[in-house]
């Protein structure tokens, strides 16, 4: 009879080809991120979602206009994860902004586009509009604000 007992191999011991192989697979994809444009779009999110301030002035004057008004109804507010939802890109070493966010009245949904700079401490505002798609038998683009700007 063959009394010789083995002991079980440590964790480390029995996994560590695996763990390496998972180790480098995370550092490729840590570098592809870092690496491509995807680090700016999550960047650009992170600073639309910590300045609300961005939002404000362009719902006030979307619920000032009347042909919202009648078209979508009262406008609700938004949370951060509109923002989220939308789409947000700043230029110009973040002193620029164009964004889309999605806005719901009590008798419609639209999609607000704003177009902004950020001169002298505060938001100054290009263009914003407003393109009404549902309800379908309402569809439209509102003009809110637009600013024509000259190219030298």
């Amino acid at each position: 009879m063959n009394n010789n007992v083995t002991e079980p191999k440590s964790w480390w011991k029995q996994h560590w080809k695996s763990s390496l192989g998972l180790a480098i697979l995370m550092l490729i994809l840590l570098s592809y991120v870092f690496s491509s444009r995807m680090g700016d779009i999550v960047s650009d999110y992170t600073k639309a979602y910590a300045d609300p301030a961005l939002y404000e002035i362009p719902l006030q004057k979307v619920r000032a206009n009347k042909r919202v008004q009648e078209t979508l109804g009262t406008i609700e507010p938004i949370d951060n994860m509109t923002i989220l939802n939308g789409e947000v890109i700043y230029t110009e070493g973040n002193k620029a902004v164009k964004s889309t966010i999605k806005i719901t009245g009590k008798h419609g949904k639209a999609m607000l586009d704003i177009s902004a700079l950020f001169e002298n401490e505060a938001w100054t505002y290009k263009t914003i509009t407003v393109r009404i798609k549902n309800p379908p038998t309402k569809k439209e683009t509102i003009q809110i604000l637009e600013t024509a700007v000259i190219d030298e």
